[in-house]
């Protein structure tokens, strides 16, 4: 299930940190993971548990808490919605569910064309610039009317050919 590639990276990672300390590579490997499989999955966490010494429970932990790893296969375009509280106050909330609308889909499901999955998030550290959001866990958007996330919805639409 895990290529030895694979594991030559997790050895890269641990390298980083004393020998006696390589549990703190739990996060890089599971990006490693997700990166090369799109999730993961609960075998993943078995065996980066057992490469790094820890108890698998303390492994979901980590997967469990941060929603940049997915526990699930995801669309090819991943939502996050921020609607903690200063965010719903700025129309956080409002703008998870236009989403819900304009996609067809909850907060938690994926599109049928497996384009887009649609997540509410923690705080994503711009309460200022709310409502925000997370593409992909890598961009940020902020300031999300509605024109401004159907013009994004579109767009993707559009550049995948789906529309």
């Amino acid at each position: 299930m895990i290529s030895d590639a694979t594991k030559v990276r997790f050895a890269k990672e641990v390298a980083k940190y004393p020998s006696d300390q390589k549990q703190s590579a739990v996060m890089a490997c599971l990006a490693i993971v997700q990166q090369e499989q799109g999730y993961v999955s609960a075998d993943s966490e078995r065996v980066i548990a057992d490469y790094l010494g820890m108890a698998p429970m303390a492994v979901h932990e980590v997967t469990s808490f941060y929603n940049m790893y997915n526990q699930r296969p995801v669309g090819k375009f991943k939502l996050n919605v921020c609607t903690n509280l200063p965010c719903q106050l700025r129309d956080g909330q409002k703008a998870l569910h236009h989403l819900e609308k304009k996609l067809g889909i909850t907060m938690g499901e994926t599109t049928s064309d497996g384009l887009f999955t649609l997540q509410q998030s923690e705080c994503l550290g711009a309460c200022a610039d709310s409502p925000v959001m997370l593409v992909n866990d890598r961009s940020m958007c902020s300031f999300m009317s509605n024109d401004k996330l159907d013009q994004l919805v579109d767009g993707i639409r559009s550049a995948e050919g789906k529309v």
